[in-house]
């Protein structure tokens, strides 16, 4: 059952999973003495955990089907790691309020372009002046939470 308000917790919940990640993995950083090796373990042990889920859930057999993927699809991943070295090198300057709200901001820009052209099949979502809003509300958060 996939409804709305189920969905708004559980991204709120993934919201602040991603919150106590960054300072997570930056301490993990410090240990390590090394930002790239931590951002390595964070992806290995989020790749066992997802195996172990694959394996609980019955869908192993689904990664047999990567190798039909069109390619551009697995530049996710690349994408992914950026942003954990990112944020890994950043967090110690901005501190993780700052950090994580300008990463929310990237997020609301990028999404904006994403919904405008319908990408990767999703519906299109006209920018509207609303959603605009939302935007810049969310860069006057990284103005106040810094300055």
């Amino acid at each position: 059952m996939n409804t709305p308000l189920i969905a708004l917790g559980l991204v709120a919940l993934a919201g602040c999973a991603v919150a106590l990640q960054t300072p997570m993995n930056a301490a993990l950083g410090r240990s390590l003495g090394s930002g790239v090796a931590a951002a390595a373990v964070s992806f290995g042990v989020g790749f066992l955990v997802l195996l172990a889920v694959l394996g609980l859930s019955g869908d192993l057999a689904s990664l047999g089907r990567v190798a039909t993927t069109p390619p551009v699809f697995l530049v996710g991943g690349a994408l992914g790691a950026f942003y954990v070295w990112t944020v890994l090198w950043a967090i110690p300057t901005l501190g993780a309020l700052t950090t994580i709200t300008a990463l929310i901001l990237g997020q609301l820009s990028a999404a904006l372009l994403i919904d405008a052209a319908g990408l990767f099949g999703l519906a299109v979502q006209a920018i509207t002046p609303t959603r605009l809003a939302a935007a810049a509300l969310v860069g006057a958060g990284v103005v106040l939470s810094r300055f």
